[in-house]
């Protein structure tokens, strides 16, 4: 079946505008100008609607792509306000600063933290060696009912890596004006972490040539999950 059926734009041009929104802080009208500067005319509403439509199909594609999580996930949760009401941002990443999976509820109470571990043994396929959070008592309750066995560690400072995941979220939402609606919110996170993850290459960890390497694998994995 053809992804693209009914586009009137070439499928690498929709492709690449959802790998803009998605990868770069950038919003609707900053790709339509980067689009009419290389000639290619199109409205950013256009844009939205491809970015809404295709971008959770390509994250569905990667997922099966992805080569696992670490045994050690960092969990904590954020405060979002979406229109005008307040809610909390989970969010578990593993030791390599890879995005495990990202869930917005009403609460953050035991019941909701059960419900985020349920999703972390779906996405990791069984339990990690260690979970890492902050004292907060509903990850006590969780990890008690959910995965007594895992060690758990709630020791100042340990958990700062899962606090600075937080940023690139933080930075996306001011760009964006905040959250629209939950549904928008989760469905925005679930696609940008899928290409962070894709695009999480550790620059700073290993030679020129070898993350060039990696890069272009990851840009021939984004090709693969946006064809038509």
């Amino acid at each position: 079946m053809n992804t693209f059926k009914r586009h009137r734009f070439p499928p690498d041009i929709i492709s690449y505008a959802v790998w803009l929104y998605y990868r770069f802080n950038l919003s609707h009208r900053d790709i339509e100008d980067l689009l009419a500067e290389r000639g290619i005319f199109v409205s950013y509403e256009s844009i939205r609607l491809w970015c809404k439509t295709f971008g959770p199909k390509f994250a569905k594609r990667l997922k099966p792509k992805h080569q696992g999580y670490g045994d050690t996930f960092y969990i904590d949760e954020v405060f979002v306000k979406i229109d005008g009401k307040q809610h909390y941002l989970w969010r578990a990443v593993d030791q390599d600063g890879e995005v495990v999976d990202v869930f917005l509820q009403a609460r953050r109470d035991g019941d909701a933290a059960k419900r985020f571990f349920k999703r972390l043994l779906r996405s990791h396929g069984g339990e990690p060696r260690k979970i890492v959070t902050d004292k907060l008592r509903s990850y006590g309750v969780a990890h008690r009912d959910l995965m007594p066995d895992v060690i758990h560690d709630t020791s100042k400072y340990a958990n700062n890596r899962a606090e600075l995941s937080h940023q690139p979220t933080r930075a996306r939402e001011r760009g964006m004006r905040r959250f629209k609606s939950t549904d928008q919110a989760q469905r925005f996170l679930a696609v940008h972490s899928a290409v962070f993850n894709l695009f999480n290459l550790g620059r700073h960890m290993v030679r020129a040539e070898h993350y060039r390497l990696l890069r272009k694998r990851a840009f021939a994995s984004w090709q693969s999950a946006s064809a038509a």
